[in-house]
């Protein structure tokens, strides 16, 4: 299995970078802000948004160095999905993320919202000053996706009636809109052709739906060690998953089940095994590997390079992490 270490080999010196200056476009003057990014940003994490950017920067400057344009639209693109994460664990309760306490369990929620809101209102401020209008309005739409991704999982909690199409129009505000959008706006900084811009996009919308499938699938099939976060925790919250909504399907009484919220003892473990038992996360997993096959086949006209292969290697490693 391919690591995402060796796989962002190309762009190994870009990310070291990367990092060093995270910590530094947050600044020291706000200590407990400042603790807290570090906190964030030194919590390892594959760093798999920032990387997709500097890898597709590469990709499509074939004969020239990136610029500094397109290393500031990774670090805003990691900020952005900093900040979403800091917002996720609090409306989740989240007291683990990737295996550290998260911000609002060491600085308390007060300061993880405003954390969080800093972070959102900083990568903004750095975005305008890359003084590409057609940028802004890409990585803009980013941050009102997120919301709406977090509002529609809040609203539809428990629903059993949930369509798959729904479920994967809310994973494309939550996870896919932000590597979506991103993949573009970095083939914008290397003047691309309108076609190779919209190719561009549908190669992170459906990388990041792929990713998303994955992520939903191993809440079922890690351990809480691996996932850096207790396991069935989307299940558990009601927030129901592609392994879930294939299962009703199948299990009639999965309905009753998560219709009373796992209200009485072995709900929630019966739940499971009823997952377990069904087609699920076979399905799902088609469903991952249909959308990674679909990112890949929107890079065929990008030119050949170390860079593309990566990204074409890329499609691989996601759907390693479920077999």
């Amino acid at each position: 299995m391919t690591s995402a270490t060796s796989l962002f080999s190309p762009i190994e010196a870009d990310l070291r970078l990367l990092t060093e200056n995270l910590k530094q476009l947050v600044g020291a003057r706000h200590p407990i802000l400042y603790a807290a990014a570090e906190h964030l940003f030194g919590a390892g994490g594959k760093r798999l948004r920032p990387a997709i950017v500097l890898l597709l920067s590469r990709a499509t400057m074939t004969t020239q160095e990136i610029t500094v344009k397109h290393r500031r639209l990774a670090e805003i693109t990691e900020m952005i999905h900093t900040a979403s994460l800091v917002h996720d664990d609090v409306i989740d309760e989240a007291a683990l993320r990737r295996g550290v306490p998260t911000v609002h369990s060491s600085f308390g929620n007060r300061i993880a919202v405003l954390a969080g809101d800093f972070l959102f209102a900083q990568s903004s401020w750095y975005l305008a000053n890359l003084d590409n209008l057609a940028v802004v309005k890409l990585l803009s739409q980013v941050i009102m996706d997120l919301a709406e991704g977090e509002i529609l999982q809040g609203l539809n909690r428990f629903d059993t009636s949930l369509s798959i199409e729904a479920y994967l129009e809310k994973s494309y505000y939550k996870t896919a809109s932000l590597i979506a959008n991103s993949s573009k706006a970095a083939g914008l900084l290397s003047g691309v052709s309108a076609e190779m811009a919209d190719d561009l996009y549908h190669y992170g919308r459906h990388i990041g739906l792929a990713f998303q499938i994955v992520d939903d699938i191993l809440d079922f099939t890690g351990s809480s060690d691996s996932l850096g976060k207790p396991a069935v925790s989307d299940l558990r919250s009601g927030n129901l998953t592609a392994p879930v909504l294939y299962a009703l399907e199948e299990k009639p009484y999965l309905e009753a089940l998560i219709e009373r919220e796992f209200t009485q003892d072995e709900d929630l473990e019966q739940a499971i095994s009823l997952v377990e038992a069904s087609q699920g996360i076979k399905r799902s997993r088609e469903l991952a590997a249909h959308h990674a096959q679909q990112a890949v086949q929107h890079l065929a006209d990008v030119p050949s390079s170390e860079s593309r292969q990566a990204l074409i290697e890329l499609a691989d490693y996601v759907l390693s992490r479920i077999y």
